[in-house]
């Protein structure tokens, strides 16, 4: 191994151990509550060596977002086995909560805490999140197209109607304000089958996700589904996702 390749892995290594020690401290303690320089004792470096990979607190955030949504989208992304555009968005619901249950520190500091910076204030950095986005509301438009929701909605809007419900449950589960039952999973399941059953109904829709962000960032295959100084107030509402 040449110098060249030994210094870039050592400065991957230490970037790796800045990112695993935010993403604890921010969890465990809150964003807010977490300085460069208690992240840099955890590591035991300085706060300036932290500064030499990240520039901010909140470039650490965004990182660590970019990580998590990625594994996100890796984890509720693939329904290519789905025999039906409402079964591909049933199996993304559960597949979202199931995200929360095996990355629970990503859940918490993605959509729980809201001392985080906004992420979209920094939209531009989230292709995954926006491909995610745009390829479940076109699984919605394939779902009215095919009959099996009626049409005349906003499909963008019945996304955001979908997925409150599976982050309220996770969130509950996170913070242990459940019941305590090994049977959490068949909670989100249900609530999953209703949510799916109202929008079946037809039930008149009167919200409006207003104009989607970024939309020119993402080119159009993104978009379909798959085949066959650091502190800012948080945005934390589901629809982030």
């Amino acid at each position: 191994m040449g110098i060249k390749e030994r210094h870039e892995r050592e400065r991957e290594h230490v970037r790796r151990a800045i990112l695993d020690a935010a993403r604890e401290l921010f969890v465990a303690d809150g964003f807010s509550n977490v300085s460069i320089r208690k992240i840099a004792d955890r590591i035991e470096y300085s706060p300036a060596a932290i500064y030499g990979y990240f520039p901010s607190k909140d470039d650490i955030f965004f990182a660590l977002a970019e990580e998590g949504f990625e594994i996100m989208h890796d984890a509720v992304g693939d329904d290519s086995q789905a025999p039906s555009p409402l079964e591909a968005l049933r199996r993304r619901m559960r597949a979202l909560y199931r995200f929360s249950v095996e990355h629970p520190e990503y859940f918490v500091l993605l959509f729980l805490d809201r001392s985080v910076p906004r992420i979209r204030d920094a939209y531009d950095r989230f292709d995954r999140l926006v491909a995610l986005k745009h390829s479940m509301a076109a699984l919605v438009e394939r779902a009215m197209a095919v009959g099996e929701l009626p049409g005349g909605r906003d499909p963008r809007a019945l996304v955001h109607l979908m997925v409150p419900p599976v982050m309220g449950v996770a969130a509950m589960r996170i913070f242990s304000r459940l019941p305590d039952t090994p049977h959490i999973e068949h909670l989100a399941r249900d609530v999953i089958e209703t949510m799916l059953a109202g929008l079946a109904a037809g039930l008149p829709v009167t919200f409006d996700p207003g104009p989607a962000l970024c939309e020119s960032t993402v080119p159009p295959e993104a978009a379909r589904p798959s085949a066959g100084p650091d502190e800012h107030a948080g945005d934390t509402s589901p629809s982030t996702v």
